[in-house]
């Protein structure tokens, strides 16, 4: 059933689950990798649910209990279909969204470009404008109110199923956007796909948990998806001072609320619990490097996480203008944003659209930055310290959205002497399979569906870089400078048992900076932590 043609009007049948991933239908991995049978969802969650669309289930759409309840979730869906296209309503995105809706030429260039299409061996559900085309037909019928809407487009059966399993399908995409970079036209599918996710969370009040009440709205209350408090934060980052001071035999302590100060450095504030050695890798950078510098512990003004830009865009511009605020209040120059890929998305080209003129501080990747730190000569390195193969991970809201590609691999040519590239890299690379918020999902079998589908071009490309070095007496090193891209890197890892046999470690870029510091004692990179 899984590759079997898809009609359109097959959308709304009324059945339980829509389509099966079968393992045999999975493209293969490099390498002995067993395609294990995949865990069912329980009764109850199929019960209580309302799409179930491929033997997992991502966002929990209350089943409907009444035919009231059935109309209640398709007229809310239009009503938010229509707030789409009104320009007081959605100006941030209206412009690409109607480029989308008319002028697909229905080419399927998309679909060769999309990870999720090619490890389901070519499902139909994973072409990029699979969904699109779904979205289309409704918005030229009830939207657009197209007389001809059904001659030109085709029907589609608008019904509670139909509705859900759209919402469903809008979280079967990473929104890593290769399919938009493919286009000969700029039709941007992943945008249809956020502003789907938009629709259920603005209009019908269904979101993720780990987006919303345990992501955004924690944050806003907070301070912090992660539920540190600025006071819980500092506490943390003295001990990251006092232990990594200690082991690298370079004293440093973490400057806060400096009024004044050049930069304001953002961390995602999971790295301070999962990889502190990521916080005191920039720390003892910025200050060799004899930046001037702080952090902030105003309400999330030390937490550049903004969970809002994945699906909700009033979530997303509170969290921004607490972030802004915060720099603001101290006076800095500019705002440099640490290794968290949706972070730079959404503090700088998203955030521009949606800041007010008073709070626009000037923001940027902390990559140039960092570059021009190792290039400068102010610190002295030795490269034959990262004497081992290395390969760099592109996450996609650095390079694929905000073009920053070169700076990164200046730093690691720089530092690290065997480093190579994946194929394909750069703004061609894959998404890491934890993209648009997964990395954080453990609910049902969501993690099993990041492992053996989302992640699996990832974990393909991560093999295949590593091809000529593979066995435990070779050291190997996936740069990935992102915290969500690490998270799904070391749960691939895990799931597949890659260091029963390799000896892998992945982290950020910072952390092979410091490894090289002539001024850092030897083995700041822990290999055996990674077993």
């Amino acid at each position: 059933m899984a590759n079997s043609p898809i009609h359109f009007k097959d959308f709304g049948k009324d059945t339980i689950q829509f389509r099966h991933i079968s393992p045999d239908d999975l493209s293969p991995l490099p390498g002995d990798f067993e395609n294990k049978p995949w865990t069912p969802l329980s009764e109850e969650v199929k019960e209580k649910y309302a799409a179930i669309l491929d033997d997992t289930c991502i966002l929990p759409i209350p089943m409907p209990k009444t035919k009231e309840e059935e109309e209640e979730l398709v007229n809310k869906f239009i009503s938010g279909m229509r707030k789409l296209f009104q320009r007081e309503n959605n100006w941030t995105f209206l412009a690409m969204l109607e480029t989308t809706m008319e002028h697909c030429a229905k080419c399927q260039t998309c679909s060769e470009s999309c990870h999720l299409y090619e490890a389901t061996g070519g499902d139909e559900m994973y072409r990029p404008n699979f969904r699109t085309e779904i979205f289309r037909r409704i918005y030229q019928k009830y939207v657009k109110k197209d007389p001809l809407a059904r001659w030109r487009h085709g029907d589609i059966d608008l019904n509670w199923r139909t509705v859900a399993r759209l919402g469903e399908l809008a979280y079967r995409c990473n929104i890593c956007r290769r399919c938009a970079q493919a286009c000969p036209i700029g039709v941007d599918n992943a945008l249809v796909a956020r502003e789907i996710r938009k629709i259920f969370s603005q209009e019908m009040g269904i979101a993720c948990p780990e987006l919303h009440e345990k992501g955004s709205m924690l944050q806003l209350k907070t301070g912090s998806s992660t539920q540190m408090t600025g006071m819980v934060v500092k506490d943390n980052m003295d001990f990251i001072d006092e232990d990594f001071s200690e082991e690298t035999g370079f004293s440093f302590k973490t400057p806060w609320d400096v009024e004044g100060a050049d930069i304001l450095l953002i961390h995602n504030a999971g790295e301070i619990m999962a990889w502190p050695e990521n916080i005191a890798a920039f720390h003892i950078i910025f200050e060799a490097a004899g930046l001037s510098w702080t952090l902030s512990s105003e309400l999330a003004g030390y937490d550049s996480i903004n969970y809002g830009v994945f699906y909700d865009d009033v979530q997303f511009a509170r969290t921004a203008i607490l972030q802004a605020q915060a720099a603001k209040k101290l006076g800095v120059k500019k705002i440099v944003i640490a290794e968290c890929g949706h972070a730079h998305k959404a503090l700088t080209v998203i955030a521009d659209r949606v800041l007010p003129e008073p709070l626009k501080v000037p923001r940027e990747s902390y990559l140039p930055l960092l570059r021009d730190i190792v290039l400068s000569g102010k610190i002295e390195f030795d490269p034959s310290r990262n004497d081992f193969p290395v390969t760099l991970h592109d996450p996609c809201n650095m390079t694929r959205l905000m073009g920053i590609i070169r700076p990164q691999r200046e730093i690691v040519k720089a530092l690290c002497p065997q480093f190579r590239e994946m194929t394909p890299h750069g703004a061609f690379n894959y998404c890491c399979g934890g993209g648009s918020g997964y990395a954080i999902m453990h609910r049902n079998n969501i993690e099993e569906w990041r492992m053996k589908v989302a992640g699996r071009k990832k974990l393909s490309q991560i093999l295949g870089a590593f091809s000529d070095c593979r066995g435990p007496e070779a050291k190997k090193y996936v740069a990935a400078p992102c915290s969500n891209c690490k998270g799904q890197i070391r749960d691939m890892i895990k799931n597949y048992g890659l260091m029963e046999n390799e000896t892998l470690a992945y982290g950020g870029i910072v952390e092979l900076v410091v490894n090289a510091m002539k001024a850092v004692n030897p083995g700041f990179i822990k290999w055996e932590e990674y077993g």
